[in-house]
């Protein structure tokens, strides 16, 4: 099967109405090698993953597409040279101009110029194995994961890229095959990663070696961040969000008033956190994650991302495109 989706593609397509429907058609030598296209309205692809290149907004999504914003996301243009039209599902940058993107057929992208021009380091067409999420914490290291507990880890920068097998399975459980869709990093220098089945993997060793501790949970974790006060915050499926203020070794159930499921959640610059959904859904807390305030966005907007931009306010990201952004 040549399509395969992330968690967050899986549901908006399913939940929301076919997004992205015929992505990967092509043959995965003319879908990986072929440049992206130069759209004609970039604005309104559907974006998957952001992440700050210093000041600059970058975000990646369909068909090979990556946006940059210069403005705090008031205004966005294409990149200059992307290399592959595979969709793009995730970005990490470690500095204002090193970063990585990720993708369908495990494509690896990277940049050097701040997102401007990128190269493929790395694509497997023998499996359309697509890579969820990717994390930097320099230059040389970083690591990188996706569908059936692939984990890839590199300490070159991406120049090589070594399989890290996944932790066993726990006493009661069949299988450790869990999809893996964020990876961030935990206010003591450790790794994690949200997972299916209400699960999470964390790593103490810069993605060496991993083991899994569990919410509680059944349901996909699709998003998670470590808060500077070290609460950890995951969240996903059916509007389910899990906190922990012991490191991951308790998790209690967060009541958000919605069951739409949660693709991304960011922590912003004066401390709060951000969560955007499906049909429109952000939520916001300004107390540690103890609770959270909804809105729902009139356009009900299939929302995938979230970045603080200009005067720290929420940029947002959507299957629609950026929301309330200006293309040049």
């Amino acid at each position: 099967m040549q399509l395969r989706l992330s968690g967050k593609l899986c549901a908006l397509v399913l939940c929301a109405g076919a997004m992205f429907a015929g992505v990967a058609r092509a043959a995965p030598s003319e879908l990986i090698h072929r440049p992206a296209a130069r759209l004609e309205r970039p604005m309104a692809t559907g974006l998957l993953g952001v992440a700050h290149a210093g000041q600059r907004l970058v975000a990646v999504g369909d068909r090979g597409a990556v946006l940059l914003s210069d403005d705090g996301g008031a205004t966005f243009r294409q990149a200059k040279s992307v290399p592959t039209r595979a969709t793009l599902t995730a970005v990490s940058f470690a500095d204002e101009r090193n970063g990585w993107a990720v993708g369908h057929w495990g494509v690896i992208l990277r940049t050097t110029d701040g997102g401007e021009t990128w190269t493929v380091q790395r694509d497997d067409t023998s499996v359309d194995q697509p890579l969820f999420s990717v994390w930097f914490s320099d230059a040389r290291n970083g690591v990188a994961a996706g569908l059936w507990s692939l984990i890839l880890r590199t300490a070159d920068g991406g120049e090589h890229w070594e399989v890290i097998q996944p932790p066993a399975p726990q006493e009661g459980q069949r299988r450790s095959d869990r999809n893996l869709f964020q990876i961030f990093p935990g206010a003591s220098g450790e790794l994690w990663i949200a997972a299916e089945r209400g699960g999470l993997l964390y790593s103490r060793d810069g993605g060496a070696h991993w083991s899994q501790v569990e919410t509680g949970g059944k349901g996909s974790l699709w998003t998670g961040t470590a808060l500077t006060s070290g609460t950890l915050l995951v969240a996903g499926l059916q509007g389910k969000v899990y906190r922990s203020a012991d490191h991951g070794s308790s998790w209690q159930v967060v009541p958000v008033g919605t069951a739409s499921s949660l693709t991304h959640m960011v922590q912003m610059p004066d401390g709060g956190v951000v969560a955007v959904g499906l049909n429109g859904v952000v939520l916001e807390s300004h107390d540690d994650g103890r609770s959270f305030a909804l809105t729902n966005r009139a356009d009900q907007a299939s929302m995938t991302a979230v970045a603080h931009g200009r005067g720290a306010r929420p940029v947002l990201f959507s299957a629609q495109g950026v929301l309330g952004g200006t293309q040049q």
